[in-house]
């Protein structure tokens, strides 16, 4: 059998603190990287958004013509050459 001192611990890492074993790294730092890029992601959402147009605008706005046109060029049948 082996003897154990009072003082000398059964692992060699036992005595490191918390912070310094890597797997703890491992198991905190992927969702902690998640949470800071969604803070992130969330921040320049809120700084870079556009401000909502309201429906007599939205109305008024030509932004969507070109779509329309083409929509409408290829739900017309064929016509013959003139």
């Amino acid at each position: 059998m082996s003897k154990h001192h009072a003082r000398e611990p059964l692992h060699p890492a036992a005595d490191q603190a918390w912070w310094r074993t890597g797997v703890m790294w491992l198991v905190v730092g992927g969702p902690l990287t998640v949470v800071v890029a969604g803070i992130v992601t969330a921040l320049i959402a809120l700084q870079g958004a556009d401000d909502v147009l309201d429906q007599e605008a939205r109305a008024h706005s030509s932004a969507d013509a070109p779509a329309l046109k083409a929509r409408n060029h290829a739900a017309t049948p064929d016509e013959p050459p003139r």
